[in-house]
């Protein structure tokens, strides 16, 4: 049997489960949920094994209660094939009182019109994504974001040359590519990508989509990547292959990719200015890798590295994706903020307590300066009356060293940034 390797979602199931009767994680096929839960189960029912699935979706029509029966923590994975299965643990968890009876997996959002009962109080919610640097030992993790917020000196060197950084982006962070050559990753995320536009965006609902139109609109969302677009510009671009697609059908792919974890935008932030500044509250598109958006945009390695506009978006999103990770291992939230002065920020780390800090991705070097002065000028804009300072601020690059400088702004390589 394949060696389990880490995740930073353990540590937060395993206080799920401690304080939930049930914990469902969902996230993007393949980016190791039923492996994550297995871990920490010691019973299973697998809903897709194809030897015993119409049995137990026959059991589940007429008593799923019996699909419960085993010790606990029980993983149900893929649970969505059999919603029922969804008021069945529910009630459970009430009839019991106990924390820690289930886990479910699923890669798709919950349907609620097939559930008699929100599960609120009762089943815990858990994002998992594809495998973040420092997971996947890609990130030597010299630098943590609690330092960070400690206001700690740091150091640390990134080994990555900017190569490294394009093999990275294209190779993408599924846990089933460790080990393995770029040109193997690729296959893997070439795979994902056809399964996602010819199987996935149709299957999970039972709404037949037009696969060429699906794919012309994940080749536009590429081409946006880690901007603000509009469903407007996303449609025009697809209007260039096909003249009868609407807005509202634009919008509801889009929609559909969420459903699926495909797509994970990422919200603005409002926080409390000095002055009557207007904030956009647009969100940035973002793939749940970067890989998919290289995938539909046909580049590789190679490719990055003559367009380093492009491969500046797409490490941009690299970085998000990491960001997201390591900051809901330390229970925050991430935002971006932008407003109608063109100030922005790609990344805010938000947390409970009110702590937030801000991150500006820079590719290059030279851009450090630029990246450093946007974050200060947001940091003046901040009525600290109303709200707290910024624990910290800092810009994330590619490659070289980690260090704070004189402004108090930290450069951190990606390649030495953990939780």
């Amino acid at each position: 049997m394949k060696k389990y390797i880490p995740r930073l979602t353990d540590k937060i199931l395993k206080e799920e489960l401690e304080a939930f009767g049930a914990v469902l994680i969902t996230g993007p096929k393949w980016c190791g949920k039923t492996t994550t839960a297995f871990n920490q189960a010691k019973s299973a029912l697998f809903l897709q094994d194809p030897d015993e699935r119409e049995q137990y979706l026959r059991v589940a029509d007429i008593k799923p209660s019996s699909l419960l029966e085993g010790e606990n923590p029980r993983l149900i994975d893929e649970w969505q094939d059999a919603p029922q299965l969804w008021d069945a643990v529910r009630f459970s968890v009430d009839q019991r009182g106990n924390s820690g009876l289930y886990i479910l997996t699923g890669s798709t959002s919950v349907d609620e019109t097939k559930i008699a009962h929100s599960g609120t109080g009762r089943i815990s919610r858990l994002r998992m994504r594809t495998m973040s640097l420092f997971e996947s030992g890609d990130s030597n993790g010299e630098v943590s974001i609690r330092q960070l917020l400690e206001k700690q000196d740091i150091s640390g060197k990134s080994t990555h040359s900017i190569k490294d950084i394009a093999n990275l982006i294209v190779g993408g962070g599924w846990p089933s590519s460790i080990g393995k050559s770029l040109n193997i990753k690729r296959r893997q995320v070439e795979g994902y990508c056809k399964s996602i536009v010819n199987i996935e965006i149709s299957t999970f609902d039972g709404v037949d989509r037009n696969s060429d139109k699906v794919e012309h609109v994940l080749r536009s969302y590429s081409r946006h990547i880690s901007s603000q677009a509009t469903i407007k510009t996303i449609t025009n671009d697809v209007t260039k292959n096909f003249d009868s697609i609407y807005r509202k059908t634009v919008s509801e792919y889009i929609d559909a990719l969420k459903k699926i974890y495909v797509i994970e935008d990422l919200k603005a932030w409002s926080p409390t200015l000095r002055s009557k500044t207007t904030i956009s509250t647009s969100s940035t598109r973002h793939f749940v890798d970067p890989a998919i958006a290289a995938y539909f945009l046909d580049a590789n390695s190679e490719d990055l590295l003559n367009d380093l506009k492009t491969m500046g978006l797409l490490f941009e999103s690299l970085v998000i994706r990491d960001l997201r990770v390591y900051v809901e291992n330390l229970n925050g939230k991430l935002f971006h903020y932008r407003d109608h002065s063109g100030l922005e920020a790609d990344a805010v780390l938000h947390f409970r307590n009110g702590e937030w800090g801000a991150i500006e991705v820079k590719l290059g070097d030279k851009a450090i300066d630029a990246g450093a002065e946007s974050l200060l000028k947001l940091k003046d804009k901040i009525d600290t009356d109303a709200m707290n300072a910024p624990s910290f601020l800092a810009v994330v690059t590619a490659n070289g060293y980690a260090y704070q400088r004189p402004d108090r702004v930290y450069v951190i390589p990606i390649g030495c940034l953990r939780n």
